[in-house]
């Protein structure tokens, strides 16, 4: 696996072509709408990023969105792709390391997930970063009626120590 330093940014209604031409390749039958995504790109309480190769500015290389409320202590990763060129150079954990991070800033103590039963990729990246399987949901997936496996990361309080020397 090679490893990219990947450029962020925030994602909204410019960037709803490329998010739907990944979502369309990589989910098939389970794709969002472009209604749907419109509405998360628009929403105050998602967060979507899309990401690029600083040596390809122009492909956007993936996406992930994450729906948590400031001030919440529950977040939902929603969706995240990668697309299939940019694959296995370590950018669908860069962009869960990141939707991570802003869920704990935002206030978020659990990020829950969804996530095929047939997509061992995914679940093993999941798994490595300290998410745990709490629920299976029979026949989620239609119309294909693979299983959902619900996971959940409990992150943990900020620590705070007391200066020293004050």
């Amino acid at each position: 696996m090679t490893t990219t330093t990947w450029e962020f940014r925030r994602a909204g209604r410019p960037e709803l072509d490329a998010i739907m031409g990944i979502e369309s390749t990589t989910f098939g039958t389970d794709a969002w709408s472009r209604t749907a995504m419109k509405s998360e790109l628009s929403s105050a309480n998602t967060f979507y990023l899309v990401a690029a190769d600083p040596d390809e500015p122009a492909a956007t290389a993936g996406y992930a969105g994450l729906l948590c409320p400031r001030g919440a202590s529950q977040a939902d990763i929603q969706t995240i792709a990668v697309a299939e060129g940019f694959r296995r150079r370590g950018l669908g954990r860069a962009l869960m390391t990141a939707l991570i991070t802003e869920a704990r800033e935002r206030g978020a103590r659990e990020v829950f997930l969804e996530v095929r039963a047939d997509n061992p990729g995914a679940i093993d990246l999941y798994l490595s970063l300290d998410f745990e399987e709490i629920a299976v949901r029979k026949k989620y997936y239609q119309p294909d009626g693979v299983d959902a496996r619900i996971m959940r990361l409990t992150i943990a309080a900020p620590r705070i120590s007391p200066a020293v020397g004050v």
